[in-house]
């Protein structure tokens, strides 16, 4: 049976609040959280009194967000700073008053506030589930209960660098041609709409039969013209529909993961950037002390599809039923020799974290290859595709005048 997705993590409010001191001065603030009896229990805990709670309406919210490149940059910080000996809430007073964006500062002082009222750090950020997901907070956790939160703060951020590094780069790969596309469509319904129009007023004097090719795309220009509502509408429609179904049809997510991985060129692109994920976060959990099973369910849901996802987790039974990782890794056929044998030498040595990153360092160069590949590939087909559907309406205009001059 295919294991559930988790579900979507509660949604975090901005609550505005007011009240007194025990010596009667006036008090105001901002405090992130899913709850507003939360936001109550830290008030009372700070020693708010007559405290009045409002949620602050999404209109009103910070204008900047919350980006994974200021996770990142904040992460490497706090490392740097725990490191060098500086308490964890001095850390957070200068970091969040030191950044550019308003909404960092604004979530790092909830946070900064959220400790000084007793929570752990890693309860803190799991108050923030859209910025600190599931595997950030497990590892902040196993790093505290470890005493070792410095170094499990500075794999961390090294594996967020290494992990939005390999996003650009896929995102990359898939930018360009849907950009050209988009320019494409925009051309080509320019030139139906605004163009053909003033030809087909010129062929009505003609007094003869037009070209097959005109006669085809000037009743496509009258077409689109007359239904160009129909056509927005359609699109729209279908767009609306596919996300919809996406959001909400986990068999729906499952068939695009898996065709995905079909594709020529692209699915290579996916799969190796999904093992590079895999070696990427198992690495990180695992050199920071988590146990081996417990780790897996985070780095299923962190390989980004799903045909990973459900072979991870079978890696993970097939572990806590005693089999050996590289033996349970061949089990599931998605992973090349060479990752096996690396760790299956891993485990051998007793370095598997240390060979688990040298293969997300191969796999990250591969997939920045092909990336370059691809994109060298598809500049002269995009344009060549486009050079006919454009070449070839700009021909059926012209056809009739051709004709018209070798009779003459």
């Amino acid at each position: 049976m295919a294991a559930a997705r988790p579900a979507a993590p509660e949604r975090i409010n901005t609550y505005t609040w007011s009240g007194f001191d025990r010596n009667g001065k006036r008090l105001s603030g901002e405090l992130k959280s899913a709850d507003e009896l939360f936001v109550r229990e830290q008030l009372r805990k700070r020693g708010v009194l007559r405290a009045r709670v409002r949620r602050k309406s999404a209109l009103f919210e910070a204008r900047h967000k919350v980006s994974a490149a200021d996770v990142a940059y904040f992460t490497r910080q706090l490392a740097t700073m725990l490191e060098a000996g500086v308490p964890i809430v001095a850390s957070f007073d200068i970091i969040g008053r030191g950044h550019d964006n308003p909404a960092m500062t604004e979530m790092l002082m909830a946070i900064k506030t959220q400790i000084e009222g007793g929570l752990s750090l890693h309860e803190a950020l799991a108050q923030h589930p859209r910025q600190f997901n599931e595997l950030y907070v497990n590892l902040v956790a196993a790093g505290e209960q470890a005493g070792i939160l410095d170094s499990v703060l500075g794999k961390l951020s090294v594996y967020l660098e290494k992990s939005e590094a390999l996003k650009r780069k896929i995102r990359s790969a898939l930018f360009y041609p849907a950009a050209v596309i988009a320019v494409g469509f925009i051309v080509t319904t320019i030139l139906l709409v605004f163009v053909i129009p003033q030809f087909e007023s010129l062929f009505k004097g003609f007094g003869a039969d037009l070209p097959a090719l005109t006669a085809w795309v000037v009743e496509l220009s009258r077409g689109f013209r007359k239904w160009w509502w129909m056509v927005i509408l359609g699109v729209a429609a279908a767009v609306v529909v596919a996300i919809q179904a996406h959001r909400r049809s986990e068999r729906f997510r499952d068939f695009l993961d898996a065709a995905a991985l079909r594709i020529p060129l692209i699915g290579d692109i996916i799969r190796k950037g999904a093992v590079a994920r895999f070696a990427r976060t198992l690495s990180t959990m695992f050199g920071a002390g988590v146990p081996l099973v417990e780790a897996m369910d985070s780095v299923a849901r962190a390989v980004g599809n799903v045909v990973y996802e459900k072979g991870i987790r079978r890696i993970r039974d097939d572990v806590a039923t005693g089999s050996s990782l590289h033996v349970a890794m061949l089990n599931t056929n998605l992973f090349a020799h060479m990752v096996n044998q690396m760790v299956a030498i891993g485990e051998e040595s007793g370095s598997v974290d240390h060979m688990l990153s040298k293969v997300a360092d191969f796999y990250e160069d591969e997939v920045d290859q092909m990336v370059s590949r691809l994109t060298s590939l598809m500049e002269p087909l995009i344009m060549s595709v486009l050079g006919v559907i454009v070449g070839g309406l700009v021909i059926a205009m012209y056809l009739p005048i051709f004709k018209l001059a070798s009779v003459f």
